[in-house]
């Protein structure tokens, strides 16, 4: 492609707007300092460092341990076993800061903070708490979620893998698939069957990549988010203490399903830091790129398109924000989570489609930011729950 464009320099005033949100959930002195804590760090420690990663699609094993250092892997775990624990929307606040500069970094933290930790905060014994959540805290371990099977997607009933009790162990055979994380967690909070006559009675292990015939037998080449690792587990004749099954025999697919709900508004706290970027980059390219003698952000049909950029991601942000407050306040969220995260992932999907469009053919170019932003925000609406899953759970709430 030949280097013919002409560009102007960006006014920086231009898009400092999108530093601050007017929002009608108004954050806290403390999620505000948090907010910003974390915009910092991802700014100053993250974003040098995020497309070496991404081109090495190298975990970013360095990073996580800054982020354990300062005390934001242990957002979601009491201070008694070494976290901060805090409200669920700061978590959500951190995990869109983070998805603003690196998005595989984001889901990273998404399922250690509101799957693994939370899981074991909730249902886990003291004894299992004790052990995994202080390490999980420091970032001395990672926790990874694994629910998914080669055969079982959207439908978990149909999970093949099984755990047979065997005196004061469990035995695990079976694969999984699609595991972020897998492959440098140091444990995964991880779904088989216990009745295998029965097709819902799933229950939680805490598995770790160092018990006998736990094997990561591949890294998925993926279209984006390169530096998560995403990994195919296989337990062959895999063996744990019992004392690691959570919260009871039978009970995995109700955890399953509550930590579900909530970490798919972390997916839309994913999807409005990218859609954030998005706008960010294609506001910068407007005010730079020239073409009939003017910068393009003077044409209407490009004002058309940023002003719909702009109105998604605010209504993706506020449903992520409602979702998160109903979380924290105790009451019933699943059909809010579910609108989040299907409304902000498929709203991320037309955002970075608009925003490489208005970069035109830079756009298809790695030198731009937005070519690697369109490849990672395919997944958001499959991850975690499809759109259709997303549907379905908010007709089904809704005809209760």
């Amino acid at each position: 492609m030949t280097n013919s464009a002409h560009f102007l320099p960006v006014k920086k005033k231009a898009f400092e707007h999108v530093e601050r949100s007017h929002m009608l959930y108004e954050l806290t002195e403390e999620q505000q300092m948090l907010q910003d804590m974390v915009r910092d760090f991802s700014r100053k420690d993250i974003a040098p460092f995020a497309e070496k990663y991404e081109n090495e699609h190298a975990f970013p094993e360095k990073i996580l341990k800054k982020m354990g250092e300062l005390g934001l892997l242990g957002m979601g775990v009491p201070e008694e076993f070494g976290g901060c624990f805090s409200d669920h929307l700061s978590i959500f606040l951190a995990v869109e800061e983070i998805s603003r500069v690196m998005p595989s970094l984001a889901v990273i933290f998404s399922v250690h903070c509101s799957l693994f930790c939370y899981a074991l905060h909730l249902y886990g014994t003291p004894e299992q708490k004790a052990k995994y959540l202080p390490p999980a805290a420091s970032g001395e371990l990672l926790g990874a979620f694994s629910l998914t099977e080669p055969g079982a997607g959207s439908d978990a009933t149909n999970l093949k893998t099984t755990a047979v009790l065997d005196g004061d162990t469990y035995i695990l055979n079976g694969t999984k698939a699609w595991v972020t994380t897998g492959a440098a967690a140091g444990a995964v909070l991880l779904f088989a069957r216990t009745r295998e006559a029965d097709r819902k009675k799933l229950s939680a292990f805490i598995v770790e990549e160092s018990n006998p015939g736990f094997h990561v037998t591949k890294i998925e080449e993926k279209m984006g988010l390169h530096a998560s690792q995403t990994a195919e587990i296989l337990l062959d004749n895999c063996r744990i203490p019992a004392s690691n099954l959570l919260g009871g025999e039978g009970k995995g697919a109700a955890i399953a399903l509550n930590c579900l709900d909530g970490s798919r508004i972390g997916i839309a706290a994913q999807s409005v830091g990218l859609s954030q970027r998005a706008l960010e980059e294609a506001l910068k390219y407007a005010e730079s790129r020239e073409a009939f003698g003017k910068p393009i952000s003077k044409l209407q049909a490009i004002q058309l398109k940023l002003a719909d950029i702009a109105t998604q991601l605010e209504a993706g942000r506020l449903l992520m924000h409602q979702a998160a407050g109903l979380f924290d306040s105790g009451k019933p969220f699943t059909k809010e989570a579910a609108m989040a995260k299907l409304f902000a992932s498929e709203a991320a999907n037309r955002i970075v489609y608009e925003a490489l469009q208005i970069h035109g053919g830079y756009g298809y170019s790695k030198e731009f930011k937005i070519e690697q932003l369109y490849r990672d925000a395919r997944v958001l609406s499959i991850y975690e729950g499809t759109s259709e899953i997303q549907r379905l759970v908010i007709a089904r709430e809704l005809l209760k």
